[in-house]
Order: structure tokens, then sequence, then C-alpha cells
């Protein structure tokens, strides 16, 4: 691994700051999953990236995966243009919650690489990456940290006249097209929220050929990557002095292609109730009261080539959530509260053959307390979490789990301007419901896929230290984290080829889940110049990260070595900028995985000019992504063989603000 080397750029970075000279103005972005609404400058003992503004219209791709993929720690399941998760430290799937404001998006994106996350980036108003104490609010599968998406359906403040955005814009690398748009208004204490967004996007071009060292297979366009996406969502609020309730209703509908040698299609949709509310000092030495409850219709149907669903998907959660923040009280300031879950999935053979996972029936009941306090100039950050987790499948045996995690770190600013801080936590994890129960064919990934209901609970322990510089016009930081995870759940190919109903033949690979102990390092480094300022900024990073079970090898789909640089420039109406991701190769592979990646070079660029047309701020933009057309495949993602990433790809539209 190569931590000391990355340690060692993260020095030579911190010299060079020593030469910048004045302040920057940094503006605040409240970071909303934090339960005491920190900015995301405070996020030292839980590490938060908040993509807002002009920085998430830039980096917006067709899914998650993509839009967060060159955040520092960051990577993407990348299973084509239609499902790309975030992996977060080399950890992904059930180890990383999504959220969308705040609320768990219960889609089954967590399952497998081939299943969208049911959350639309194109409408958000911002995107928080979060790990740490905080993350203990929500629930054990927040063990890598959580993505939350906020798209402000619920408002929770009053806008004095009528605003909105809309944006349309072209892809050339597969003949896209997106439009989105939001609406905010309000009417007397009444606010109102619409919002709404539609994409079609063909087969992507790719730089070489599909087959990776294969000459002779296709070239041209990658197939099946294409998507097509609709989503709407509509709420609204009474909000008074004394705070605010509302409600919204939501619906995605997203068909997309899977770029295997099947090529399958996944046809999902989700309809989704949310109620949000919000009391201000509800009674003596309390200052807030939230409550939120959220109902979720989820279903996807995986498409064979022959045009007919093979497997239903189907997740119908109900998750509510209770949260009082207490005044002060000998210093400790701190949110306590009640969250449960309770959820049906299933996932059933449409051809009446096995099943691939039985209709399941799991409740969760949480509490939850996270706390802060200064001991002198040191700010000390604390949580505790108690779960009880059960899975009751209409066929086999009924499992539960009693959980318990705790996070706790301090920082010390021991000169002004720069801070050490270490976080410890502990953290535990009830299997999933596909973990224990699945055994049936899964199409979309070419598995027969079998769980294993004897399986125990996760148990994460983690350890972070993080320097930082936190004043002027240039910032850095640098962290270094060690993950030992007892019971660690992972997918193992066999190398066995079974038939659809699980006998041998030649049609499935055989995956087992099976659990071993693991252990997760790495090293990150960043160092920003002048990043929201008018005039030049700057930006230079790297990440690593490894994974290896304690019996020997490596865990599968590990991420590559990263180092990037970025330049921009602002003045008046323009902007415009150039950023160059590289990649190392990554031959760190679990036994059943069969080949290396390749190193990259991924050169990004942005140009806009923004004018006013009356009422209406009008911005032009054109951006490029793999400019120089490299072949990029990486390494967390199960088609790296046979679906490199697109080709050079040209974005150009307008945007519309009032």
């Amino acid at each position: 691994m190569n931590i000391q080397r990355t340690l060692l750029a993260s020095a030579i970075l911190s010299a060079y700051s020593s030469l910048a000279f004045g302040q920057a103005v940094v503006p605040q972005v409240v970071v909303t999953a934090n339960p005491f609404g920190n900015t995301a400058n405070d996020q030292i003992l839980a590490p938060a990236k908040v993509l807002a503004g002009d920085e998430l219209r830039d980096k917006a791709g067709s899914s998650l995966g993509e839009t967060l993929s060159q955040e520092l720690g960051v990577s993407a399941s990348a299973f084509g243009a239609g499902a790309s998760r975030p992996i977060i430290r080399g950890l992904e799937g059930a180890r990383v919650k999504m959220l969308e404001n705040g609320m768990a998006v219960s889609d089954v994106s967590g399952l497998s690489n081939d299943h969208a996350v049911a959350a639309e980036g194109a409408v958000a108003q911002q995107i928080e990456i979060l790990r740490g104490p905080a993350a203990l609010l929500y629930g054990s599968g927040a063990i890598g940290g959580l993505v939350n998406v906020v798209n402000e359906r619920i408002p929770t403040a009053l806008e004095p006249r009528l605003t909105g955005q809309l944006e349309a814009r072209g892809s050339t690398v597969d003949n896209g097209r997106n439009l989105s748009g939001t609406l905010d208004g309000a009417v007397d204490k009444l606010a109102w929220h619409i919002d709404g967004n539609l994409r079609n996007a063909g087969d992507y071009k790719i730089p070489g050929n599909r087959v990776f060292n294969d000459p002779d297979s296709a070239s041209g366009r990658l197939p099946h990557s294409d998507t097509r996406s609709r989503t709407g969502g509509f709420g609204g609020s009474y909000i008074d002095s004394w705070g605010f309730i509302g409600a919204s209703v939501s619906r995605l509908s997203n068909v997309y292609g899977i770029p295997s040698d099947e090529g399958s299609k996944i046809d999902q949709k989700q309809t989704r109730y949310d109620l949000d509310s919000l009391v201000k000092t509800p009674f003596a030495g309390f200052e807030t009261f939230k409550f939120k409850a959220g109902y979720t219709d989820y279903k996807h149907a995986e498409i064979g080539e022959d045009g007919l669903p093979e497997v239903l998907f189907k997740n119908h959660a109900l998750e509510t959530r209770f949260e009082l923040t207490h005044q002060p009280v000998a210093g400790w300031h701190g949110t306590l509260g009640v969250q449960t879950e309770n959820t049906n999935f299933s996932a059933l053979s449409a051809e009446g053959g096995p099943d691939t996972v039985p209709v399941t029936h799991s409740t969760s009941n949480a509490a939850f307390v996270v706390e802060e306090t200064d001991f002198g100039p040191v700010k000390f950050n604390a949580g505790g979490r108690v779960e009880r987790v059960k899975r009751e499948p209409v066929t086999g045996v009924n499992r539960s789990f009693n959980l318990q995690s705790a996070s706790f770190g301090g920082l010390w600013p021991f000169v002004p301007g720069y801070a050490l801080g270490a976080t410890f936590s502990y953290a535990q994890r009830a299997p999933s419901t596909e973990e224990l129960y699945s055994h049936g064919p899964h199409d979309a990934t070419v598995t027969f896929d079998i769980g294993n209901a004897d399986f125990r609970k996760e148990t994460s322990r983690n350890i972070e230290v993080t320097l930082q510089k936190t004043t002027g016009l240039v910032r850095w930081k640098a962290n270094v984290f060690r993950n030992k995870v007892s019971d660690f759940i992972y997918g193992h190919i066999t190398g066995k080829l079974l038939d659809e109903e699980g006998h041998p033949g030649d049609e499935l690979r055989e995956r087992i889940f099976e659990q071993a102990d693991a252990t997760i390092q790495g090293a990150e480094a960043e160092l920003e110049y002048n990043p929201t300022g008018a005039g030049w900024s700057g930006r230079v990073f790297a990440d690593t990260t490894r994974g290896k079970l304690e019996r020997g090898g490596s865990l599968p789909l590990q991420p590559a070595t990263r180092v990037g640089a970025s330049t921009a420039y602002k003045m008046g109406a323009w902007r415009a900028g150039l950023s160059l991701v590289h990649a190392q190769s990554q031959d760190r592979l679990a036994s059943f995985e069969t080949s290396a990646t390749p190193s990259y070079n991924q050169l990004n660029a942005n140009l806009s000019y923004t004018q006013k047309a009356g009422a209406y701020d009008l911005t032009w933009f054109l951006l490029a992504k793999n400019l120089t057309n490299d072949e990029i495949r990486v390494s967390t993602s199960v088609l790296k063989d046979i679906a490199p990433l697109p080709g050079r790809n040209i974005v150009f539209g307008v945007r519309a603000k009032f």
C-alpha cells in the first residue's frame, strides 16, 4: 500500500501552504444530516463533504455514484450509466447508507451493484457525505458512512417571492437530453415546492474495445448502456414562529440497460410519501423536537433479452424518527432520539423458477444519543446507539440481532489555524435479508446467489487520525484510518457454473455469501487554494485504501490509489476550470477475481457564462469529460472487464434561475 507516499505528499503540500498569504472568506454551508446543524467546515469529528451550487451542477452525472466519484475517499460501483452507487473508503452496499432529506431512500441499491439508487441528484440542492459519530443517528447501515441527497421537497422557510430554476442539457457521448427544474413559493404561512426531471440517453461511446485485452470484441458504443428516467415531487409546509409541519409525495420511474453479456434491462419504480415537522422550544430544557415519517413503495423488474421479466424485486418500508435536541447541561449539548423501521422485501421469480430472496418482514427499533462539549481548547464529540433487528422470512429461519454502536473523538487546535483530531468508533451491523436468505438466480449480475441464515452480526472497530489547516487562502487536511471488521460478509464467486434451478450448468456463476475477519486501512490528503473566492483557485488530492481478509487475500472490488489536481478561474460573469485525476493500476485482487485494472487519466473541463435577462439569471455552460478519450476501467466495478466508462463527452446546456 502507498500510505507512506501519500503522507509524504501531504507533508510537501503542507509546506507549500506556508507560502500563501491572506485570508479567504468561505461561505458557510449547513450540513442538514448533522444533529447540531453545523457547517461543513465544522465537520472535523464527522468528516463531511457538501456538494452544492455550481460545484454540484458541474459534477452532476446520470447517477449518484458518477456525481461523487472524484470526492476524497469516494469511488463508484460503475455498473453502466444507469446504476452507480457511491463507495466510501472501500466500503459499499449495505455499509453505506443512502438518505433523502435525512430519511432512508429504502430502495434495494445496497443489495447489488446493478440496482440504481432511487434518489435523483439533478433536482438536489446539495449532496452531503458524512462519517463519524453523527452517522450513528441513521442506523447500523452507516458503518462506512452515509450520503444524504437534500432536495427540500418539504419547505422549512417561507420564500418572499416565487423562486425557481430550470436547466436543459445535452451530451454527445450518448446523445443524451436532460431537463430538470424546481419551483418554490408561499401563500401566507403555507410554503410549497415542485420539482421534476426528465432524462433520455442512448448507448454511450467507448474509446476502444468492449472486452479488456480483446481486440476482436465490439467497439463504438457499449450495448445496453441506455437510460430513461422520470422523477417528480411535490411538497408543502405550514410554517410559523413555533416551527413547521409539512408533507411531500414523489414518484420515480427509471428504465436502464445492464451492459452485461446477457443484455438485461431494469424497470424501476418508486412512490414515496414523507412527513416532516419541527417544534422550537417544545418544553423547558430542550431547543427543538423533530418528528419525521416516510413510507416507500419500491419495485423493479429485471427484464431479459426477450422483453419479459425474470425477477421481481419489491420493498415496502415505513420509517419514523423522533429527535430532541437539549440545551447545554454541564457543558454538554446534544440530540437524543428513537428510530423505527418496518419493511417487507422480496425478490421473486417471474418465470416460476426458484425465488432469489423469499418474502421477508424486517423490523428495527433503535435509540441513539449524540453529544458534544469542550474540554478547554479540545472539542469533544461522542455518540451511542442501541438497536434490535428482526428478520422473519415466510420460508426459513427467523433471526434477531441486538446491536450496539458507539463513537467518540476529539479535536485539538494546537496553534491558531491548525488542528489535530482523532476519532474512535465501534459499530455493529445485522446481516441483510439477501445475505441471510438468498437462494436463487440473479440474472442481471449473471449469478446464482446463496446466503447463509446462520450469519453472525458484523462488528467494526475504526480509528481515524486527522491533521488540518483550517484558515487562510490555503487550507489542507490529511487523514489516516484503520478499520478492523469481525465477521465481514462478502460475496464469493466460486467458479462453479449453475443453471436457473441451481443445478450444474453453464448459465450463472455461483456466488456464495461468506464471513471472515477483514481489515480496511488507508490515507487521504487534500489541499485547496481559495476554493470559493474570485480569481484563481486550485485543489490537489490523493487517496488510497486497502482491504484484506485476515485469513489471506484481498477483499473484492477494491478502489485504486488516486491522485488529482484541478484549477479554476472565476471573475465576474465568467467561470472556467480544468481537473485531472490519475488512478494507478489495481492488482490487489480477491482470490476469485481474474484481472487487474490498468491505470488511467481522466481530464475534465468546464466553462460557463452568466447573464441577466430581465428577472432571470441565465447561465450558459459547457462541460467536457474524459477529454483525452482514455479507456477507463474502474476496479470497483463488477463489469470492469466488459464495460469501460464513457469516452470523450461534451455536455452543453443552459440554466435559468429566478
